[in-house]
This record gives structure tokens, sequence and C-alpha cells, in this order.
């Protein structure tokens, strides 16, 4: 029999959608329901290894770690990876297919609902209860025509959607109505009700607002969900939250240049997890500051176009000058191709085609291919004998020298990365390397002697979705909301 389901569905972007479901995911598995996420269509540069290849949304990866499952490809079957403001690479079933420009995906992007639908109806054989995420808003009705993110899946999936609106973010009663008077008649009768998330304060005081909602689109309200702290602890996809840290003055700084196609900069989640932390995003227009203790060149959608941007800012100079007054430097997979010596990519495979010098504190080159790398791996690192896991996504291939003193080395025997000036340059492919505690105090260790951390961030994650999901099933009417799907 196949599982039934429900849609979450938001009145725009980041209202908190990725974590309600993936709280409702921890919820449904705690009750022993055989559960599973699902986002038709994603937009992110945060990307995902499944177990034997194949790349999703780090959204739907946390979704699956709250269902207590692994990620598969079949979560999220179409990811959208922007290369530039109007261009993006086409992620099907996990596999890199082309770039394309948007308007051209937007005109053909109703073909690819089959294959959508195909994974969809995998998911649903295998689980008792299916949690989707849309995309967006279903408000963007000027984008409703071929959509398979929201309203256009729901309708042919015959799914019913609960709205999320934000009330943190104001308008929430006009998002909700709003929502209900510009949608189609046949799009809104497959809402069967709403839920207000990020809530502060007396929640008495919105009562009137529930009742008015409530009477002017004739859905019901599932509660109102209050802001958790929880939520902070856990991984975000969108790069709009980078610039939130804790208040200068917290011991070790870290600096992180906020690249124009940053990716996978969750990969720094457990930095920004310990203590004694100052962990820093660095926006355009501002310098690295000269008290850094450490550089991270986090991951990069597109490596030449994020070189231009480093230089552009003049954050080049800042890096070399900070390296060279003996900070420490980590290149994270694209961030460490910009460490080289220069970066080739003829055939356009990473964004625009062209070639250019990079930063050249490893001697090595880059040259993207259409071949691209997509693995969880395991590894130890060669200068401590640490054992390291993450994954790699990257289509580049690097070579020379400085790939003779590796980083580490991998569990099928293959050298990983590389390390100069005793360690305080490093360079890797491997996402997620912040992860291992044991490495990640020895690197710490090394900006500060005699720090001592019992973080243990896996754990904590565990925690903080334990946390997030007692919060929402005290908020929301959860029982009401499992028993709609079908």
């Amino acid at each position: 029999m196949a599982a039934r389901a429900i849609m979450l569905q938001g009145t725009g972007a980041d209202v908190g959608k990725s974590l309600l479901v993936a709280a409702l995911c921890r919820i449904a598995h705690r009750r022993g329901i055989k559960v599973a996420p699902f986002k038709p269509q994603n937009m992110s540069n945060n990307a995902a290894a499944c177990e034997g290849g194949g790349e999703i949304g780090r959204a739907q990866a946390l979704q699956a770690r709250a269902a207590g499952l692994d990620p598969t490809t079949d979560m999220n079957p179409v990811l959208l990876k922007p290369e530039g403001d109007r261009r993006a690479q086409i992620v099907v079933d996990g596999k890199a297919l082309r770039s394309e420009d948007a308007a051209h995906y937007m005109a053909e992007r109703g073909r690819l609902l089959a294959p959508v639908l195909s994974a969809f109806g995998r998911l649903r054989a295998a689980h008792d209860l299916i949690i989707v995420e849309g995309a967006g808003s279903p408000a963007e009705v000027n984008l409703r025509r071929g959509d398979i993110a929201n309203m256009g899946f729901a309708r042919a999936a015959n799914v019913p959607v609960v709205l999320v609106g934000d009330i943190d973010r104001g308008g929430v009663i006009a998002s909700i109505v709003g929502t209900k008077a510009v949608i189609e008649a046949e799009d809104a009768a497959m809402v069967v009700g709403f839920a207000i998330n990020r809530f502060r304060g007396d929640l008495s005081l919105f009562d009137d607002g529930l009742r008015f909602i409530e009477k002017r689109t004739s859905w019901r309200s599932f509660g109102v969900v209050p802001w958790l702290a929880s939520a902070a602890r856990l991984p975000a996809e969108d790069a709009v939250i980078l610039d939130r840290r804790k208040p200068a003055g917290h011991g070790i700084v870290i600096a992180v240049p906020m690249l124009s196609r940053i990716s996978n900069f969750d990969d720094l989640d457990p930095l920004r997890a310990e203590a004694d932390v100052d962990l820093r995003f660095i926006p355009p227009g501002q310098p690295i500051p000269r008290e850094a203790d450490a550089i991270i060149l986090a991951g990069t959608k597109s490596t030449l176009a994020d070189l231009a941007m480093l230089r552009a800012e003049g954050w080049d100079h800042d890096i070399l000058s900070a390296f060279r007054g003996g900070a420490h430097v980590a290149g994270l997979c694209g961030g460490f191709q910009l460490l080289g010596s220069r970066v080739e990519d003829p055939e356009g495979r990473d964004g625009p085609a062209g070639a250019a010098d990079a930063l050249g504190l490893f001697d090595m080159s880059t040259r993207m291919t259409g071949e691209k790398t997509v693995r969880s791996t395991r590894g130890t690192t060669l200068a401590h004998r640490i054992d390291v896991s993450g994954y790699e996504i990257h289509s580049g291939r690097s070579s020379g020298p400085a790939l003779d003193t590796p980083f580490c080395i991998l569990e099928d025997g293959t050298h990983d990365g590389a390390v100069k000036n005793g360690g305080r340059l490093i360079g890797t492919y491997l996402h997620g390397l912040f992860s291992s505690n044991e490495f990640r105090r020895s690197w710490l260790e090394g900006l500060r002697s005699g720090r001592a951390s019992t973080l243990d961030y896996e754990h904590g994650v565990e925690q903080a979705l334990d946390a997030l999901a007692d919060g929402v099933e005290a908020a929301l009417d959860v029982d009401a909301l499992f028993g709609l799907a079908r």
C-alpha cells in the first residue's frame, strides 16, 4: 500500500519549511512511523552526497537524518545549483545533466514532472508517510505554469497542503490571506490548513489574528510555533543566515569571505558551535580582519567567478598578507582550488568559460571537467593520523607538486588535498571535515594552544533535532496534520 503524504508550502522563501519538515519527520520517526522527506525541486549550492553517488540538497539530508534514514536521491529529484544570477546547473535524480539559463529552464521544467513523480512513487512504495516540502511560494502566480515545486506537484500527486507563514518577518496575516486571494481556486482547494512559524511573545495576543485568517480563508489553523532556539543549532541551507554570529570577543577569530557562489557553508557549523570561536562571515565591501587567527575559503559553485570576486574585493591581498603574518589558511573544495596557482575551465563546466591565475599558495593547477565526483568517504590525516569522514562533490581535477604532500589518505588508498608550512596551510576536497571532533579540536589547538573543548557536534545535532521536534509537537496539532495526509 502506498504511503500517505502531506506537503508544507510557504507564503514565501525562508519561512522555516525545511526545519518544520525535519521536526515532523523526527516526530513521526519517534512514533514508530516509517517516514521519509521529499522535496520535488530545490535550489541550493548546499548539497549532500548520497551513498552510491548522487547529490541532493543539504536540507533533505538533514530531514532524512531526522527520519532515521540515510539520504537518497529520490528525496530531492531536481536540484538547481546556481552558477550565476541567471544560470544554474540542473541535477536530476542526483546526476548533473547540464547548465541552463533561467528562462530556458522555466520554459521547459514541466518535462521534469515525470522524474519527480517517479521518485515520489518509489518513496511512497517504501514508507508509510511522506512529508513533502515546497519551494518558494505558491503565491508566485507568474511562475505557476509548468510548476513542479508547489501546487503543480501537489495536484499531480494529489497531496494535501499546509501553508506556512513566518510571523517574525511581519505581515503574516496578509501573506496567508493574500495567498488564498491570488492562487487558482483548484490550487486553493488543495490547502487543508495553515501554520504560523517563529512567534515571539504572548501567544494570546494573536488569537484574533488566527480567527481572522480562518474566517477569510476558510482554512483551519494547525497552530503557532514559537521561536525555537534549537533551530539555530541546526545546519541552515540558505546563505541569508551567514551574517549571524556571536558578539565580538569570543576567543579564536576565524574569517570566512562570503563568496558570491559560496556552497556547502554548513561545513563551518561545527566551528560556529564551539564556545570560544568567533566565526565571522565577511560580506562584500569589508576587509578580512587583521586579528583573524585563521581564514577559511569555503566551497564555491563557480571557482573562476569567485576568484574574480576575491580580487575585486581585495581579499586576495588580505589572505596572502595574513598568511605571511602567521595566520592559518584552509581551503575546502572550491576554496582549495582558489589556493592553487591556476584555475582553467575552457568548456565552462563550472560557470563561464575561462582561465585565471589563483592565489598561488599551493603549487598546483585545477582544470574543470565534465566528470563530477560525488561520494561519501573516510580518510586519515597524514600529519596526526586522525580519522576523518565526509563527502566529495566537485568537478575539478587538481595536479601539481603540492599534492605530493597530501592532507589525508582516503579509504580507497587515494590521496586527498595538500598541506604546507607544518599544517598552517591546508587544502582538501573533503566536505564535512570539521564535524570530526578529534580533527576539529586538533586544528583549533594549532590556532590557540591550551584550549579545551568537549563539544560533540554530531550528538549536538541529534539533541537539537529532538528539541526542535519537542517544540513543534507541543505547538501544532500534529495528530490532525498527520491525519489529513492521503
